[in-house]
């Protein structure tokens, strides 16, 4: 029944510091490094067009080095997806068509409305597509499965929004598709599937048991039996992914970018400093597997604000109701 945290600090944060709004705005090194990242997974699986599959070589190129670059272009349209890439719209958008060329499956013109949702509608089921489902509550609320949604991560995150909450097709989603068709066919018909197999697999390992993807469990999960719903993290691997693990930050300031996050921090540190923070995204996963007291269910869920009122209402008419029960048999008892 409480509302979502971020707001109210923010608030908070602009009345105690003004001149926070000086760090808002779009990054210029982002399609820089969106560039990078996107030449050198291209390169790289074209490097390894000779090499098979299921060799070593290629597995720990997938996982060690695709599994990384793949995971920082996740985040890279996180950061797009809040149009801090250019000033424009349109530019955020098509740098994310392009950011998402090496995971080999189009994507990024969905995520952004279901992303959107989750910062507008934070912990608010059949909205924020984040929240697991019931039937993941109800198969995975052991240590089995809380593996296997570990190991599998990617895909929930995948099909998860689609399920819960289709969303209508648009031509930006056409675009994605059909740039990403395109680029997929191409890189097959000239240097064969093994380079789009490699893309694959490092999508894969990306949103797997990979050090950076500690982040989609650090994120939002409860931990310790606090109800605090968002923690940030502040070690090195931050480097590696726009600085995702200011978390808490980034909620409560979505137009301020990854460049400028530790600013924001350092600019209020009475609002941050005393927030628990996680230590370490990959013993994140260690201990969201081992702990029973943390799993699938361990998420808050809020009512949306119609469902809030409604829900209000019939506390008061049962309030009203038990307060009228109780003059009447107080009356009663004195006449008998």
């Amino acid at each position: 029944m409480t509302e979502e945290p971020h707001r109210t600090r923010r608030m908070a944060i602009m009345k105690a510091h003004p001149e926070v709004t000086k760090l808002m705005g779009h990054e210029p090194l982002t399609k820089y490094a969106v560039l990078l990242v996107v030449s050198l997974q291209v390169g790289l699986a074209i490097y390894l067009r000779h090499t098979s599959p299921l060799s070593p070589l290629f597995i720990f190129c997938a996982y060690a080095i695709g599994g990384t670059a793949n995971h920082n272009l996740f985040l890279a349209i996180h950061e797009i997806t809040h149009n801090l890439a250019f000033k424009g719209i349109v530019p955020n958008k098509l740098l994310a068509i392009f950011a998402n060329l090496p995971i080999g499956i189009p994507y990024s013109a969905a995520f952004k409305g279901y992303h959107i949702d989750h910062h507008k509608f934070m912990g608010q089921d059949r909205i924020d597509t984040d929240l697991p489902t019931n039937f993941e509550l109800i198969c995975l609320n052991n240590v089995f499965g809380k593996v296997f949604f570990a190991t599998f991560q990617i895909l929930f995150y995948a099909l998860r929004p689609g399920l819960v909450r289709a969303q209508r097709f648009s031509r930006w989603h056409f675009l994605n598709v059909l740039v990403e068709v395109i680029f997929d066919y191409i890189l097959v018909s000239t240097f064969g599937a093994r380079p789009l197999i490699y893309l694959i697999m490092s999508s894969f390992f990306a949103g797997s048991l990979h050090p950076c993807a500690g982040h989609f469990i650090a994120e939002h999960y409860l931990w310790d039996g606090m109800e605090q719903e968002t923690f940030s993290y502040y070690g090195p691997l931050n480097i590696l992914a726009y600085n995702v693990g200011y978390h808490n930050e980034h909620h409560d300031f979505p137009s301020i970018a990854w460049t400028r996050l530790p600013a924001l921090r350092a600019l209020a540190p009475e609002f941050y400093d005393n927030l628990p923070s996680h230590p370490s995204w990959p013993m994140v996963i260690v201990n969201f597997i081992r702990d029973k007291e943390v799993g699938i269910f361990a998420r808050a869920k809020r009512l949306g604000k119609g469902r809030v009122l409604d829900f209000k209402a019939e506390q008061n008419n049962s309030s009203e109701y038990t307060a009228v029960a109780h003059d009447v048999c107080s009356d009663s008892d004195k006449s008998e």
